[in-house]
């Protein structure tokens, strides 16, 4: 009975998260394709080529800076370094979309900045250029300010692992310290920097706000006109298939071309020893570890922190407080959920390990590569059907109107989040397993436990830090999670983030600043806790 509880539910699991793909490829296998061919004929390249353009564009400036910084923490000392090294993980915590608020009020025409400079200079608004903000550009700037620390997290990790010996030979043949780093250490870290610019790419494609806000066609922003603007729940499903392929396929190149590479760690090898900067090396280090923690992070907090004292947005009016219990009720039930899943899942492999196992666990980390829009669309295109079909034959039948069951509802949202946040949640989860050896699951079994009687008295109270912070990270997620929340919503079931939105959309940002504000000081939470590990981390 045990084992087939656990079996059962860790398949019942990965069917769910196997549902929004195959009701894509459904919906869009049976959808028109009229508005397919006006959108071909029309925009459908413009989505392709913004979106491996912008794609490029957030994972070049991640990659720069996520490795340049990673390799001076690590390996250089210089005057606040150790309060650095921590800062620079605090970006992940704010969505796109607020940075894209808080940039608009400051570097559009009516900002501070362009405002300063035709009062200073006397220029008139045709007699001067300025960068636009509102463009592919200022998209990919703003993405790239809150996604490099996915590269600089896997990056710090491996450069600490890394042996020096290489990098002190290149040295010892008269080689500068940048040139051993370029051609020697780069290289060596180079599995640890190609998947943290995995999940760059993955946040990017998945990204509806920020391109949303600053008018950047996408294949994110075609899925919702089509679904919204052009009613056509076909043609929503068939760009979301492409965006779903364009993942896959770039999940499955990077894995390809990883191959069997490594992590080149120390061993017994040389420890590094820190490079002593002074002077005019010191400062450029410090430059170069401040500046992406001063633009994504003290500049959009001070700029929104204005905004929303200057807007007439009241956080404890009924309205607001609304908002806010929407959102943390279902970030708690998506995180809770989602954790219980991938629990299901690793003991399902841990305990019964097999080709079943290791497809269940396969299928729930899919969830990483599939964006929050092509989720909804996939759930929502069959589930919708569903709906109507049973309170036709309701209607039909009984003269009673069932009304949208599933797709009315907050559990299809829920379900949503868990399948797009259900990778987090594995990882964290097997990595603080993988502590717990085999021996331990042994003995608990010949004592006369069962393989659930082990999880309960074992996994869970040994894995509480992991599943803390799974809980954490997915909770934080959901309240940041922007397409599927805007289309899966029941009518007038707002959060946080789609009041944001909202207001953004109709260029009120200073009232938008005060629920973007909310969603930065929750995303914190879990940042929190990740720095307090790394600074505990041992092995600097």
């Amino acid at each position: 009975m045990d084992k087939t509880l656990i079996s059962w539910s860790a398949l019942l699991v990965a069917a769910i998260c196997l549902l929004p793909i195959v009701g894509v490829v459904a919906a869009a296998a049976f959808g028109s394709v009229d508005t397919l061919v006006q959108l071909t004929q029309t925009v459908l390249w413009r989505y392709t080529w913004t979106t491996l353009v912008l794609v490029v564009l957030v994972a070049a400036g991640s990659i720069v800076i996520g490795s340049v910084t990673a390799w001076l923490v690590v390996t250089s000392e210089f005057r606040g370094r150790r309060i650095l090294e921590i800062a620079l993980v605090v970006p992940l915590a704010f969505p796109a979309y607020v940075l894209a608020y808080a940039y608009t009020d400051v570097l559009d025409h009516p900002g501070i900045v362009q405002s300063t400079l035709r009062a200073v200079m006397g220029w008139g608004p045709r007699d001067y250029w300025f960068p636009e903000i509102r463009s592919l550009g200022g998209a990919s700037l703003m993405l790239t300010l809150v996604l490099y620390p996915y590269v600089y997290l896997m990056a710090r990790t491996a450069f600490i692992l890394q042996a020096a010996t290489p990098f002190y030979a290149a040295r010892s043949l008269g080689h500068s310290p940048l040139w051993a780093f370029v051609r020697v250490s780069l290289p060596m870290a180079r599995p640890a920097i190609a998947a943290g610019a995995l999940l760059v790419v993955m946040e990017t494609i998945a990204d509806f706000g920020t391109v949303a806000h600053f008018s950047v066609q996408t294949f994110a922003t075609g899925i919702y006109t089509s679904w919204f603007g052009l009613g056509d729940r076909g043609a929503a499903a068939q760009l979301a298939l492409g965006l779903l392929t364009f993942a896959l396929l770039v999940a499955g190149l990077e894995y390809m071309n990883r191959g069997r590479a490594t992590y080149a760690t120390r061993g017994r090898q040389e420890t590094f020893v820190r490079f002593q900067l002074t002077g005019g090396k010191a400062l450029l280090a410090q430059i170069a570890c401040a500046l992406p923690v001063l633009l994504g992070v003290v500049l959009p907090v001070v700029t929104l922190f204005l905004m929303g004292m200057r807007s007439e947005q009241d956080i404890f009016s009924p309205r607001y407080l609304r908002f806010i219990h929407n959102s943390l009720m279902l970030a708690v039930i998506a995180a809770v959920l989602t954790v219980a899943a991938a629990v299901m899942l690793g003991t399902f492999n841990r305990v019964y390990s097999g080709r079943a196992s290791l497809a269940a666990l396969f299928v729930g980390r899919l969830g990483y590569a599939v964006p929050g829009g092509v989720i909804a669309v996939g759930l929502l295109v069959p589930f919708a059907n569903f709906d109507n079909w049973l309170d036709a034959r309701m209607e039909s039948w009984f003269n009673v109107s069932t009304g949208l069951l599933i797709s009315g509802s907050i559990w299809l949202m829920i379900a949503a989040y868990m399948i797009r946040f259900l990778a987090a949640a594995i990882g964290s989860y097997d990595s603080g397993l993988s502590t717990v050896t085999h021996n331990v699951d042994a003995a608990s079994r010949v004592l006369g436990r069962t393989a659930w009687g082990t999880v309960r008295s074992i996994h869970l109270p040994v894995l509480r830090g992991s599943i803390l912070t799974a809980l954490l990270i997915v909770f934080v997620d959901t309240v940041k999670e922007l397409p599927a929340t805007l289309i899966l919503r029941p009518f007038n079931y707002d959060t946080l983030a789609v009041q944001a939105f909202r207001l953004a959309s109709d260029e009120r940002l200073e009232g938008a600043a005060v629920p973007s504000l909310m969603i930065a000081a929750i995303g914190l939470l879990p940042v929190i806790l990740l720095c307090m590990r790394i600074g505990n981390r041992q092995g600097r």
